[in-house]
């Protein structure tokens, strides 16, 4: 059995999704491993990571519009406002969402459905650089 780590840089444009498996998937592909476990962490608190749907970009949009409502940017509800009217709300996001995701690899692929992708799920409204870290395990 054997290990390895990394982390994958990002640059978001602001809030939304933005789709990660291609870097991800290529990543893993370079380690030559047939059979094993990814894990991926999210090294931030105002950002998540998601699987989901990658073909029809509307439940993407549908996400969002539905963090909006949940998770509002409405001054008069939060006390934390440290780096702006979107901080708390930022972190509410990624506290109902995940930080780490596991994939089982098989036959040397991210064991993946057909319409599923990893998305970094950026939850403040300005551009950020976000980390995420690997961890492959298997052989």
């Amino acid at each position: 059995m054997r290990q390895v780590a990394h982390s994958l840089s990002f640059s978001t444009r602001g809030r939304g999704l933005v789709e990660i498996t291609r870097d991800v998937e290529l990543w893993v592909g370079a380690q030559g491993m047939h059979t094993g476990l990814l894990t991926l962490f999210c090294r931030h608190t105002s950002a998540s990571l998601l699987i989901q749907e990658n073909a029809a970009p509307e439940v993407r949009d549908d996400l969002e519009d539905f963090f909006e409502r949940l998770a509002p940017e409405d001054p008069a509800l939060y006390a934390h406002d440290d780096e702006g009217p979107d901080d708390m709300p930022a972190h509410l996001r990624a506290a109902l969402t995940n930080t780490q995701l596991s994939i089982p690899l098989i036959g040397g692929r991210l064991a993946l459905g057909t319409w599923q992708g990893i998305y970094l799920f950026e939850h403040r409204r300005r551009p950020h650089h976000r980390e995420v870290a690997l961890h492959l395990l298997g052989d």
